[in-house]
Protein backbone atom coordinates (compact mmCIF):
# COMPACT_ATOMS: atom_id res chain seq x y z
CA UNK A 1 0.00 0.00 0.00
CA UNK A 2 2.79 2.45 0.64
CA UNK A 3 4.63 1.56 -2.21
CA UNK A 4 1.61 2.53 -3.99
CA UNK A 5 0.80 5.67 -2.45
CA UNK A 6 4.40 6.33 -3.20
CA UNK A 7 3.77 5.57 -7.20
CA UNK A 8 0.91 7.68 -7.30
CA UNK A 9 2.41 10.43 -5.87
CA UNK A 10 5.44 9.95 -8.19
CA UNK A 11 2.64 9.92 -11.12
CA UNK A 12 1.18 13.00 -10.03
CA UNK A 13 3.67 15.29 -8.99
CA UNK A 14 5.78 15.65 -12.93
CA UNK A 15 2.06 16.48 -13.94
CA UNK A 16 2.11 19.05 -11.58
CA UNK A 17 5.34 20.65 -12.38
CA UNK A 18 4.36 20.55 -16.14
CA UNK A 19 1.38 22.33 -15.51
CA UNK A 20 2.77 24.74 -13.37
CA UNK A 21 5.99 25.38 -15.59
CA UNK A 22 3.31 25.85 -18.60
CA UNK A 23 1.33 28.76 -16.88
CA UNK A 24 4.37 30.60 -15.60
CA UNK A 25 5.59 32.04 -19.40
CA UNK A 26 2.09 33.75 -19.05
CA UNK A 27 2.19 35.14 -15.51
CA UNK A 28 4.06 37.99 -16.52
CA UNK A 29 2.33 39.00 -18.90
CA UNK A 30 -0.87 38.73 -16.73
CA UNK A 31 0.91 40.92 -14.27
CA UNK A 32 1.00 43.58 -16.99
CA UNK A 33 -1.86 43.72 -17.64
CA UNK A 34 -3.19 43.60 -14.42
CA UNK A 35 -0.97 46.46 -13.33
CA UNK A 36 -2.37 48.62 -16.56
CA UNK A 37 -6.25 47.81 -15.77
CA UNK A 38 -5.25 48.85 -12.25
CA UNK A 39 -3.35 52.19 -13.23
CA UNK A 40 -6.47 52.85 -16.11
CA UNK A 41 -9.10 52.36 -13.28
CA UNK A 42 -7.35 54.89 -11.17
CA UNK A 43 -6.49 57.36 -13.66
CA UNK A 44 -10.15 57.47 -14.60
CA UNK A 45 -11.28 58.21 -11.32
CA UNK A 46 -8.42 60.86 -10.99
CA UNK A 47 -9.97 62.40 -14.07
CA UNK A 48 -13.67 62.25 -12.89
CA UNK A 49 -12.36 63.81 -9.52
CA UNK A 50 -10.41 66.54 -11.56
CA UNK A 51 -13.13 66.98 -14.38
CA UNK A 52 -16.47 67.18 -12.52
CA UNK A 53 -15.79 69.93 -10.46
CA UNK A 54 -13.40 71.92 -12.63
CA UNK A 55 -16.96 71.76 -14.93
CA UNK A 56 -19.31 72.31 -11.90
CA UNK A 57 -17.88 75.58 -10.53
CA UNK A 58 -18.39 77.86 -13.33
CA UNK A 59 -22.16 76.43 -13.89
CA UNK A 60 -22.18 78.98 -10.61
CA UNK A 61 -19.06 81.51 -11.04
CA UNK A 62 -17.85 83.40 -14.23
CA UNK A 63 -14.52 82.08 -14.84
CA UNK A 64 -11.82 84.74 -14.64
CA UNK A 65 -9.48 84.47 -17.13
CA UNK A 66 -9.49 81.47 -19.58
CA UNK A 67 -5.85 80.15 -21.59
CA UNK A 68 -6.13 81.39 -24.71
CA UNK A 69 -6.85 84.88 -23.08
CA UNK A 70 -3.24 84.36 -20.85
CA UNK A 71 -1.70 83.64 -24.23
CA UNK A 72 -2.74 86.87 -26.31
CA UNK A 73 -2.45 89.09 -22.98
CA UNK A 74 1.21 87.97 -22.91
CA UNK A 75 1.78 88.31 -26.77
CA UNK A 76 -0.13 91.99 -26.97
CA UNK A 77 0.57 93.42 -23.40
CA UNK A 78 -2.69 93.13 -22.37
CA UNK A 79 -6.72 92.71 -23.30
CA UNK A 80 -9.84 94.40 -23.19
CA UNK A 81 -12.75 92.29 -21.03
CA UNK A 82 -15.55 93.01 -19.30
CA UNK A 83 -18.36 90.23 -18.29
CA UNK A 84 -22.07 91.12 -18.84
CA UNK A 85 -24.70 88.96 -17.63
CA UNK A 86 -27.35 87.50 -20.07
CA UNK A 87 -29.97 88.81 -18.04
CA UNK A 88 -29.34 92.24 -18.89
CA UNK A 89 -28.86 91.67 -22.60
CA UNK A 90 -31.61 92.19 -25.14
CA UNK A 91 -32.84 88.96 -26.87
CA UNK A 92 -31.54 89.84 -30.10
CA UNK A 93 -27.91 89.92 -28.82
CA UNK A 94 -27.86 86.00 -27.69
CA UNK A 95 -30.30 84.94 -31.05
CA UNK A 96 -27.75 86.34 -33.50
CA UNK A 97 -25.02 84.64 -31.76
CA UNK A 98 -26.91 81.25 -32.08
CA UNK A 99 -28.18 81.81 -35.39
CA UNK A 100 -24.80 82.63 -36.96
CA UNK A 101 -23.05 79.84 -35.01
CA UNK A 102 -24.98 76.91 -34.01
CA UNK A 103 -28.87 77.93 -34.89
CA UNK A 104 -29.79 74.05 -33.43
CA UNK A 105 -27.74 74.86 -30.08
CA UNK A 106 -30.97 74.48 -28.04
CA UNK A 107 -31.39 70.98 -29.55
CA UNK A 108 -28.63 69.39 -28.99
CA UNK A 109 -26.77 67.87 -26.14
CA UNK A 110 -23.24 69.09 -27.16
CA UNK A 111 -22.76 67.97 -30.90
CA UNK A 112 -24.54 68.73 -33.37
CA UNK A 113 -24.30 65.35 -35.44
CA UNK A 114 -25.96 66.43 -38.72
CA UNK A 115 -23.34 69.64 -38.80
CA UNK A 116 -20.62 66.79 -37.77
CA UNK A 117 -21.41 65.13 -40.90
CA UNK A 118 -21.81 68.50 -43.53
CA UNK A 119 -18.32 69.08 -41.85
CA UNK A 120 -16.83 65.90 -42.80
CA UNK A 121 -18.87 66.12 -46.32
CA UNK A 122 -17.37 69.56 -47.26
CA UNK A 123 -13.79 68.91 -46.19
CA UNK A 124 -11.82 72.12 -43.91
CA UNK A 125 -14.50 74.39 -45.58
CA UNK A 126 -16.61 74.64 -42.77
CA UNK A 127 -16.45 73.70 -38.83
CA UNK A 128 -19.07 71.54 -37.39
CA UNK A 129 -18.22 72.80 -33.51
CA UNK A 130 -21.25 73.65 -31.81
CA UNK A 131 -21.17 77.07 -29.11
CA UNK A 132 -20.87 74.38 -26.72
CA UNK A 133 -18.00 73.01 -27.37
CA UNK A 134 -16.71 76.28 -28.50
CA UNK A 135 -17.40 77.45 -24.56
CA UNK A 136 -15.70 74.02 -23.43
CA UNK A 137 -12.57 74.81 -25.23
CA UNK A 138 -12.12 78.85 -24.91
CA UNK A 139 -12.86 77.70 -21.28
CA UNK A 140 -10.42 74.93 -20.97
CA UNK A 141 -8.36 74.32 -23.60
CA UNK A 142 -6.13 75.99 -26.08
CA UNK A 143 -6.82 76.92 -29.64
CA UNK A 144 -5.18 74.69 -32.84
CA UNK A 145 -6.35 71.59 -34.54
CA UNK A 146 -4.58 68.72 -32.57
CA UNK A 147 -6.44 65.68 -32.07
CA UNK A 148 -5.46 65.39 -28.31
CA UNK A 149 -6.88 69.04 -27.53
CA UNK A 150 -10.67 67.67 -29.54
CA UNK A 151 -10.10 64.37 -27.49
CA UNK A 152 -10.02 66.24 -24.46
CA UNK A 153 -13.06 68.81 -25.93
CA UNK A 154 -14.86 65.93 -26.93
CA UNK A 155 -15.07 64.64 -23.16
CA UNK A 156 -15.90 67.82 -21.38
CA UNK A 157 -18.53 69.09 -23.60
CA UNK A 158 -20.75 66.20 -22.04
CA UNK A 159 -19.89 67.95 -18.62
CA UNK A 160 -20.72 70.80 -19.44
CA UNK A 161 -24.25 70.60 -20.98
CA UNK A 162 -24.69 68.18 -17.88
CA UNK A 163 -23.79 70.29 -15.16
CA UNK A 164 -24.46 73.62 -17.15
CA UNK A 165 -27.68 75.02 -17.99
CA UNK A 166 -28.12 76.36 -22.34
CA UNK A 167 -28.78 79.49 -20.63
CA UNK A 168 -25.31 79.54 -18.83
CA UNK A 169 -23.67 77.43 -21.41
CA UNK A 170 -24.58 81.02 -23.92
CA UNK A 171 -23.36 83.36 -21.18
CA UNK A 172 -20.13 82.35 -20.88
CA UNK A 173 -19.70 82.01 -24.43
CA UNK A 174 -20.36 85.33 -24.69
CA UNK A 175 -18.35 86.29 -22.35
CA UNK A 176 -15.12 84.30 -23.56
CA UNK A 177 -15.48 84.58 -27.52
CA UNK A 178 -13.06 86.62 -29.19
CA UNK A 179 -14.40 89.66 -31.74
CA UNK A 180 -11.27 91.11 -32.45
CA UNK A 181 -7.29 91.33 -31.56
CA UNK A 182 -7.59 91.29 -27.74
CA UNK A 183 -10.85 91.93 -27.20
CA UNK A 184 -12.68 89.33 -25.97
CA UNK A 185 -16.74 88.89 -24.31
CA UNK A 186 -19.54 90.92 -25.76
CA UNK A 187 -19.01 93.89 -23.11
CA UNK A 188 -15.79 95.18 -24.77
CA UNK A 189 -16.58 93.94 -28.29
CA UNK A 190 -19.30 96.04 -28.27
CA UNK A 191 -17.57 99.20 -26.85
CA UNK A 192 -14.82 99.15 -29.32
CA UNK A 193 -16.67 98.09 -32.18
CA UNK A 194 -19.54 100.85 -31.21
CA UNK A 195 -19.01 102.71 -28.74
CA UNK A 196 -22.06 101.33 -26.47
CA UNK A 197 -22.21 98.82 -23.79
CA UNK A 198 -23.79 95.46 -25.13
CA UNK A 199 -27.31 96.18 -23.68
CA UNK A 200 -27.22 99.40 -25.82
CA UNK A 201 -26.77 96.88 -28.84
CA UNK A 202 -29.44 97.19 -31.51
CA UNK A 203 -29.80 93.60 -33.73
CA UNK A 204 -28.28 95.16 -36.61
CA UNK A 205 -25.16 95.78 -34.07
CA UNK A 206 -25.43 92.62 -32.60
CA UNK A 207 -25.43 90.68 -35.96
CA UNK A 208 -22.47 92.52 -37.16
CA UNK A 209 -20.49 91.34 -34.26
CA UNK A 210 -21.68 88.00 -34.89
CA UNK A 211 -20.92 88.13 -38.36
CA UNK A 212 -16.87 88.51 -37.26
CA UNK A 213 -17.07 84.89 -36.13
CA UNK A 214 -15.46 82.68 -36.26
CA UNK A 215 -12.51 84.90 -38.26
CA UNK A 216 -12.80 88.02 -35.96
CA UNK A 217 -8.78 88.56 -36.68
CA UNK A 218 -9.73 89.37 -39.90
CA UNK A 219 -13.08 90.78 -40.33
CA UNK A 220 -14.29 94.22 -38.80
CA UNK A 221 -17.82 94.35 -37.19
CA UNK A 222 -17.52 99.09 -37.07
CA UNK A 223 -16.18 98.42 -41.04
CA UNK A 224 -17.95 95.79 -42.62
CA UNK A 225 -16.94 94.71 -45.78
CA UNK A 226 -19.70 93.65 -48.11
CA UNK A 227 -19.22 89.76 -46.99
CA UNK A 228 -19.85 91.04 -43.52
CA UNK A 229 -22.70 93.02 -44.03
CA UNK A 230 -24.19 90.33 -46.01
CA UNK A 231 -23.56 87.65 -43.43
CA UNK A 232 -25.07 90.42 -41.32
CA UNK A 233 -28.15 90.31 -42.61
CA UNK A 234 -28.44 86.52 -43.03
CA UNK A 235 -27.77 86.35 -39.26
CA UNK A 236 -30.70 88.70 -38.95
CA UNK A 237 -32.65 86.27 -40.85
CA UNK A 238 -31.55 83.29 -38.95
CA UNK A 239 -32.57 84.51 -35.39
CA UNK A 240 -36.22 85.79 -36.61
CA UNK A 241 -36.38 81.91 -38.08
CA UNK A 242 -35.22 80.19 -34.61
CA UNK A 243 -37.58 82.59 -32.48
CA UNK A 244 -40.12 81.56 -34.50
CA UNK A 245 -39.76 78.28 -34.96
CA UNK A 246 -38.62 77.83 -30.82
CA UNK A 247 -35.20 77.18 -30.98
CA UNK A 248 -34.25 80.17 -29.17
CA UNK A 249 -36.57 78.78 -26.62
CA UNK A 250 -33.63 77.75 -23.97
CA UNK A 251 -32.30 81.55 -23.59
CA UNK A 252 -35.17 83.42 -23.29
CA UNK A 253 -36.62 83.36 -26.74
Amino acid sequence: MAMCGVAQKSNRTPAKRKRRGKGRGGAPLRRLFRWLWKWARCGAVALCLIAVPLTLIPAFVAPPVTPYMLTESYRLGGIRRAWVAIDDLPLHVPAAMVAAEDANFCLHWGFDMSAIRAAIADGAGRGGSTISQQTTKNVYLWQGRSWFRKLLEAGLTPLVELFWTKRRILEVYLNVAEFGEGVFGIEAAAEHAFGTPAAGLSALQAARLAAVLPNPKTRSASAPTPFVRRRARAILDGAETIRIDGRADCFGG
